[in-house]
């Protein structure tokens, strides 16, 4: 097992679908002679040509539709969105076009393509450059939305979207390509829609996915020092989602607490605490605790922008809630 960061994994993804498919392309803004805006495909451009590996005009609803139609027409598209602040601008080609396809095609026609690039909260860059937008895409029927935690996960996860038949909209947290982890030098696949147990325990199960697992790994160690004992389950794959899993781990702690760093309402987390409620009800011992980003535009303050995200002192607040401590 080698030690590298999110970005070299995702790198390595990649690289091996390419050399594996040649039918596998990246396009995208500075992707290739820039070698990307956050150094995710350094090196691809001089590998691959820019055939397959190709800049694009700052216009994401342009190339993201000549993604689609190149998807349709035989190939398998990586198109990297330089942030997810700017998939605004090429939601209708995701929603009417790439989603939607097989669907209006009476299921003849199909669009293997990955949208990739950072998402979530960053640092200094206010309300319009650091938003969480999962809950968006995870709302249209069509699309698979995975969100990785580690770059052991983000390498498994990112080969097997290449690999699969329909749209899927993959999130990278911007702060998280430095992050380092543990990635076998041998190939892998990770199964799309499974979870994964981070941390086994007893007293509460803490559901999160994506960067909020930092937070959430630094209060399990907390509590472990009071004599709590929690569970992590991280989704990995918003969509589809793989509820057993979460619902075999309330039914061992039941307690739950859900983190996300998206917005509160129609968040993600409301959505698995509404299935926990419902499905989990007889073994829950408490109402379950949703944690989320505050209903608010990110300020530009740093201290702000900390007090409006999920912590580990929120983290630790929620689960002493549900025991009632």
């Amino acid at each position: 097992m080698a030690k590298i960061t999110m970005r070299e994994a995702l790198r390595q993804a990649m690289d091996e679908e390419m050399a594996r498919d040649e039918n596998v392309i990246l396009l995208g803004e500075e992707v290739a002679l820039y070698n990307g805006a956050y150094k995710v495909s350094k090196g691809l451009h001089d590998k691959y040509g820019s055939a397959r590996v190709r800049d694009t005009p700052i216009t994401e609803e342009g190339f993201t539709g000549i993604g689609i139609g190149a998807a349709i027409g035989g190939l398998r598209p990586i198109v990297e969105w330089m942030t997810f602040n700017f998939s605004i601008q090429a939601l209708d080609q995701v929603l009417n076009n790439a989603a939607k396809m097989l669907h209006m095609s009476g299921g003849q026609v199909r669009v293997p393509i990955v949208f990739r690039g950072p998402n979530g909260p960053a640092e200094y860059l206010s309300s319009q450059h650091s938003q969480a937008l999962q809950s968006i895409y995870a709302h249209i029927p069509g699309l698979i939305v995975i969100s990785p935690a580690t770059p052991y996960d983000a390498k498994g996860l990112l080969k097997s979207a290449v690999r699969n038949d329909n749209p899927v909209v993959f999130l990278e947290g911007e702060l998280m390509y430095a992050w380092e982890g543990e990635v076998p030098e041998g190939e892998y696949l990770i199964d799309i829609g499974t979870a994964d147990i981070k941390r086994t325990g007893k007293d509460a199960t803490v559901v999160t996915y994506g960067k909020p697992l930092k937070v959430v790994t630094e209060a399990a160690a907390a509590l472990a020092g009071e004599g709590i004992d929690i569970e992590i389950v991280d989704l990995r794959t918003i969509k589809p989602l793989d509820e057993a899993a979460v619902y075999e781990s309330v039914k061992k702690t039941n307690r739950c607490v859900v983190v996300d760093e998206t917005w509160p309402v129609a968040s993600v987390a409301s959505y698995v605490g509404y299935l926990v409620s419902k499905n989990c009800f007889d073994d829950l011992d408490a109402p379950v605790e949703v944690i989320t980003s505050e209903d608010v535009p990110m300020p530009y303050n740093h201290k702000l922008e900390l007090a409006v995200q999920p912590s580990s002192e929120k983290v630790i607040r929620a689960v002493k809630k549900t025991l009632y401590l």
